[in-house]
């Protein structure tokens, strides 16, 4: 991966003196009495009521609740002096331009997506905090333009196929992508032509050769900073993960007329299974793995179970270890089914390679965390985000907020203004280095 491009320093002279102002400095002095946090929460709470499903907060892939966002967001952008534009992904785009026209472009912002009945900052905070910060620079032009973009889809919750928002950036979404259907038959391709939206026009959604990095904030979603103390995390990279479907075939019967020894129980095969991914989890250290659904047919209280379909999640920072722990699952799910006469066939529903933020970037926001007079924490973040996808093609670098409670995905959710307004400053103290900044930075 390249490094970061090299930016000019600006200086102007006073008498003997030379004094270096920068426009993101300058915006910070006036960040600390809260308007920057007040700013970002009001926008959250807005965007919370947008939604497809009245009384919750549930926004799909290029739903009715995603158009009242960019509708909201738009108004919001242009206020702000930003031109403004929706690419073929549904991402919303809004370009803060520089001091010239051929200005390099700093990409930063998040998903506006949800999981059903969520919160109001997942993703969200990300986009508001982004405007928040461009706002606080009071229409001053800095040497490289900022594009905070809205990603329309992370969660991969109407196609089973998360980041399809960013993955359109990185030119990763491809035929068999847009072939994929919902739960209604609805396809990709189509869902995208229904928005009115030009699939042909896929290319164009890509980063262009001016984009020099990539910076998104969010919420932990986890208990570790709130543990610590600590309003915000310097995040170094992004767990690997891998999603599997592991199907168990026994044979259906009668409940009272089948003996014990008799019966091929796909439930019981299942739950045994269960048992065994929650013990290997304990006892891998740094790995998680999560059985987060299972269908049972047929599904009748007085009949043995003939089929168990359940899904796990496995991951961690070091890709070999997920996989060595993924083998050894699969392994243990033909062991419970061999026991029970039942059959065992797997199909993997999703992979994602462990990423590692750019190192420069990682520094750059941990010696702004630590100017702002707080411990510098870095973490990897073991749930995935845009970020990780970027990098591919962009450096890339991730700050969290911490998340009171440890509680995400969920109604619940929140976060305090303070750690708010700190993520805010520290966003404005990034962009002063990466203005002021005249070495190259190695990927």
């Amino acid at each position: 991966m390249n490094g970061l491009r090299s930016l000019p320093v600006e200086k102007k002279t006073a008498g003997f003196e030379e004094v270096y102002t920068s426009p993101a400095a300058a915006a910070m002095d006036g960040a600390a009495d809260g308007a920057g946090a007040s700013y970002a929460l009001d926008l959250c709470a807005r965007i919370a009521r947008c939604t497809d499903v009245e009384g919750t907060i549930t926004r799909l892939f290029l739903s009715a609740g995603t158009r009242q966002v960019h509708a909201l967001l738009r108004m919001e952008m242009e206020s702000l002096g930003m031109q403004v534009r929706v690419d073929a992904a549904g991402n919303l785009r809004g370009m803060y331009a520089g001091q010239s026209a051929d200005a390099p472009v700093l990409l930063t912002g998040s998903h506006v997506d949800t999981v059903p009945d969520a919160g109001r900052f997942d993703g969200v905070l990300g986009v508001a905090i982004a405007l928040a910060a461009v706002r606080a620079l009071g229409r001053r032009r800095l040497r490289f333009a900022i594009e905070v973009i809205a990603f329309s889809e992370e969660e991969g919750i109407r196609f089973r196929l998360p980041y399809l928002g960013s993955r359109a950036l990185v030119r990763t979404i491809g035929v068999q992508e847009l072939a994929r259907v919902d739960e209604a038959g609805v396809s990709v391709a189509e869902a995208i032509d229904r928005f009115r939206l030009n699939v042909e026009e896929l290319g164009a959604a890509a980063i262009t050769a001016g984009t020099f990095a990539f910076l998104e904030v969010h919420i932990e979603q986890g208990p570790v900073l709130e543990a610590l103390g600590l309003p915000l995390g310097v995040v170094t990279g992004v767990a690997g993960q891998m999603q599997v479907e592991v199907i168990f075939r026994g044979r259906a019967n009668h409940a009272g007329t089948t003996p014990m020894h008799l019966r091929h129980d796909a439930l019981a095969a299942a739950a045994a299974w269960i048992g065994c991914v929650e013990a290997l989890a304990k006892r891998t250290d740094g790995l998680v793995a999560t059985v987060g659904t299972m269908r049972v047919s047929p599904g009748a209280a007085n009949v043995v179970p003939g089929t168990a379909v359940v899904s796990v999640d496995v991951r961690h920072a070091l890709d070999e270890v997920r996989r060595s722990a993924m083998r050894d699952l699969l392994a243990a799910a033909e062991r419970e089914g061999g026991r029970r006469g039942v059959t065992v066939t797997a199909r993997e529903l999703s992979r994602q390679e462990a990423v590692r933020m750019e190192t420069g970037l990682v520094e750059r926001m941990a010696a702004a965390v630590g100017e702002a007079g707080f411990p510098v924490h870095r973490m990897v973040s073991g749930a995935g985000h845009d970020a990780m996808i970027l990098a591919k093609a962009v450096p890339a670098a991730m700050l969290f907020v911490r998340t009171p409670g440890g509680v995400s995905h969920h109604p619940d959710e929140t976060v305090a203004a303070a750690d708010v307004e700190a993520a805010i400053g520290v966003l404005l103290s990034v962009m002063e280095r990466l203005e002021s900044s005249t070495a190259e930075v190695s990927g």
